[in-house]
């Protein structure tokens, strides 16, 4: 028995889930961290806040999307739980690269915009 279509409703569900909680996690709490970055501009922080959101939806479910080619078939239920366990762990990893590399990026540059003027 094929069990891939099963591996991807689990893997889709469970994935979008972790994406969206944990963007909307980032979301709340970035604020602060942007306002502090460019203070007396709530608004451009707000925007800012908004648009890192939306790329971080876009960049991590359209990755997730992709990775569904990559599966082998799975013939098994082990198999099955193996692939998944794994394929989101993977997600996970990037996800936490991708938000730090983000903080480093965006504090970097902002400074520097700030030193400049």
């Amino acid at each position: 028995m094929n069990y891939n279509m099963i591996g991807y409703g689990i893997f889709i569900t469970i994935i979008i889930l972790i994406i969206v909680v944990v963007g909307k996690i980032c979301y709340r709490n970035g604020n602060i961290f942007v306002a502090e970055l460019i203070p007396n501009h709530l608004e451009l922080c707000q925007q800012i806040n908004k648009s890192l959101l939306v790329g971080y939806y876009l960049v991590n479910i359209g990755y997730c999307a992709m990775t569904l080619a990559d599966w082998e078939t799975i013939t098994s239920l082990l198999q099955l739980v193996e692939v998944i366990a794994i394929k989101i762990s993977i997600i996970i990893s990037i996800l936490s690269i991708l938000h730090y590399l983000n903080i480093i990026i965006l504090t970097t540059s902002i400074q520097k915009l700030i030193k400049s003027f």
